[in-house]
């Protein structure tokens, strides 16, 4: 499918470069007719896609000339094809192939070098936590997980099975933030024990209106294993204020 929908994007985008000629600006239409607003909506739309769709394109060795495409396109539209269709078939069935293995290479770029960044992050991340261990302010449990107390709070602390409002912001080592409810502009409501294992622990010894900053080692956090926004082995950091324990 994807083959297809590639070759039409390059059709038509070689389509959209017009050529400055009397018959060019003769076809423009005309916006003000809901039909044509209609087919000229649909074509910017799918421009769109298609442009999106190209980049499955990039780091491959696939070129393709969009005056020999144009041909192609205008000889079988007249039925004046220059290949039969069993030649056609071979040759598409060879991109396909092409195609194929062009991802699955790009795939296994992509996942040594996830794999290159989560090795990193490991040692970078255990001189990071060693570093914050020593900080006077900041505790240390058996776990690894390490937090400070910014506010107290003076309310109940919530069990295993029990669900939470809470704030947050969350940002790696490097002080890339990758989520808040801060922005958000509503605070999080979730049960104790369907957040990564760093939370369940932290949470369960806060008690409401409590504000603490977590350390969260990555094994008990995403692990080795990336997201889209977080690296693997990646160490966490929160600011976390636990606003209720909601009944």
């Amino acid at each position: 499918m994807i083959f297809l929908f590639l070759t039409t994007a390059i059709l038509l985008t070689s389509c959209a470069q017009p050529n400055e000629t009397e018959e060019t600006i003769a076809n423009v239409p005309n916006l003000e007719d809901s039909d044509q607003k209609i087919a000229y909506a649909i074509g910017v739309s799918t421009a769109k896609s298609i442009t999106m769709s190209l980049e499955a394109l990039e780091g491959t060795d696939i070129t393709v000339n969009i005056e020999t495409l144009t041909t192609g396109f205008v000889d079988g539209a007249n039925d004046k094809a220059k290949l039969d269709d069993d030649a056609i078939e071979v040759i598409m069935n060879d991109l396909r192939a092409r195609m194929t293995i062009a991802m699955q290479e790009k795939r296994r770029i992509g996942m040594e070098s996830q794999n290159e960044l989560a090795e990193s992050n490991k040692s970078v991340g255990a001189v990071y936590l060693t570093q914050n261990k020593a900080n006077p302010d900041v505790t240390t449990l058996d776990s690894g997980l390490q937090y400070q107390v910014l506010t107290a709070g003076n309310g109940k602390s919530p069990g295993l099975t029990d669900r939470v409002k809470v704030h947050y912001q969350g940002t790696l080592i490097d002080g890339s933030q990758f989520d808040s409810s801060y922005d958000r502009g509503e605070p999080a409501v979730f049960g104790v024990n369907q957040v990564i294992s760093g939370w369940t622990e932290a949470l369960q010894l806060m008690k409401e209106g409590a504000k603490w900053q977590l350390t969260i080692p990555a094994e008990l956090a995403y692990g080795p294993t990336a997201r889209p926004t977080i690296p693997g082995n990646s160490v966490l950091l929160f600011d976390v204020e636990l606003l209720e324990v909601v009944e």
